[in-house]
C-alpha cells in the first residue's frame, strides 16, 4: 500500500479522532495520546489493508482505547477510595497532573464507625493482596495500582499479554473470594 495513502487518511481523521477522544476523556494530553497510539497501532498492523478499511479499523482502535481509558480509571478510583494514592505526591503542580488525590474520601468526614470498618477492609486486602503468588501479585499492582495496560505489563514482567491477562484475572478472583468471605463473616 502506498504510505502517502496512509498519511492522507491520518491527517484527514485527526482533528476529528481528537474531538471524539477529547469528549469522552476530558483531558486534552489523555486524549492527545490516545490518537497518537491509535494512529501508530494502524500504520503498523494494518497498513497493508485495503484504505476502504481504515476508517472502521482506526474507530474500532480508538474506541477500543477509550473504553480500556475507563475501564482503568474505574477501577483504579475503586482501589483508591480504598486505600488511597500509593504513589507519592507529584512535585510538578505546574504541568497540572492529577495526583488522585480528590478521588479519596475525606476519612475525617467519616463516622469513627465508617473509619474502623474500612481500616478493617485495608487490612484485609493488604493481606490478601500479599497472600497472592508473587506473579499475581506483580500482575494487579502494575495493571491497577500503576495504571499499565496489558502490553506495558507484559514488558514489565517480562512475559506474554496471555500472563498477564491470565495473572490478572486470578488475583481479582481471589480478592473477590477473600472479599466475600469478609463479608460473610461481618455478616454472622
Amino acid at each position: 500500500m502506498e504510505p502517502k495513502a496512509l498519511d492522507r487518511f491520518l491527517a484527514e481523521v485527526e482533528r476529528r479522532a481528537f474531538k471524539i477522544a477529547m469528549l469522552s476523556v476530558q483531558n486534552e494530553d489523555i486524549a492527545l495520546e490516545m490518537v497518537q497510539e491509535a494512529m501508530m497501532r494502524l500504520a503498523e498492523k494494518y497498513a497493508d489493508h485495503s484504505p476502504d478499511e481504515w476508517p472502521m479499523l482506526f474507530q474500532r482502535i480508538l474506541q477500543n482505547a477509550i473504553l480500556d481509558h475507563h475501564r482503568r480509571q474505574k477501577v483504579r478510583r475503586a482501589w483508591v477510595s480504598l486505600f488511597g494514592d500509593l504513589r507519592p505526591p507529584s512535585h510538578d503542580e505546574d504541568e497540572g497532573q492529577e495526583d488522585g488525590s480528590d478521588l479519596v474520601p475525606d476519612e475525617a468526614a467519616e463516622g469513627p464507625e465508617d473509619q474502623v470498618a474500612r481500616q478493617n477492609l485495608r487490612r484485609h486486602l493488604e493481606g490478601a493482596i500479599s497472600a497472592l503468588p508473587i506473579r499475581q501479585q506483580q500482575a494487579f499492582l502494575l495493571r491497577y495500582w500503576e495504571g499499565l495496560d496489558i502490553a506495558q505489563t507484559a514488558q514489565a514482567m517480562n512475559c506474554s499479554e496471555g500472563s498477564v491477562k491470565t495473572h490478572c484475572f486470578r488475583a481479582v478472583k481471589a480478592l473477590s473470594e477473600s472479599l466475600a468471605f469478609l463479608r460473610s463473616e461481618l455478616e454472622d
